[in-house]
């Protein structure tokens, strides 16, 4: 069946913190909305296991972060790397993102 979230109406902004919201989670994907507020951001980590993560901007300008690098991002802009790879992300303007994760950690 079918299924539709609106990450838009979910995911909300928060002063504190960068936010995340839970859209997807199965034995075959994991997806998370984060959201950030201009000048937060999620620091550079990496996960010990195989598998890929993509990053999708839907709203806002950033950069994505590695262990040694800063790639600037914005809206339609998509990171695609091994899970095990160093990575973050850091808000620039209010900024909303969606991670994809396979195989799900």
């Amino acid at each position: 069946m079918m299924k539709k979230i609106s990450v838009f109406d979910e995911g909300k902004f928060s002063d504190n913190k960068f936010h995340s919201f839970l859209v997807h989670d199965s034995e075959h994907f994991k997806m998370i909305n984060f959201t950030f507020k201009a000048g937060q951001s999620l620091p550079v980590h990496s996960h010990d296991i195989a598998g890929q993560l993509s990053i999708v901007v839907l709203s806002g300008e950033g950069e994505f972060l590695s262990k040694d690098d800063a790639i600037a991002a914005r809206a339609g802009d998509v990171l695609i790397s091994d899970i095990a790879e160093p990575h973050g992300v850091r808000a620039t303007t209010d900024m909303r993102v969606l991670v994809t994760i396979a195989p799900p950690i």
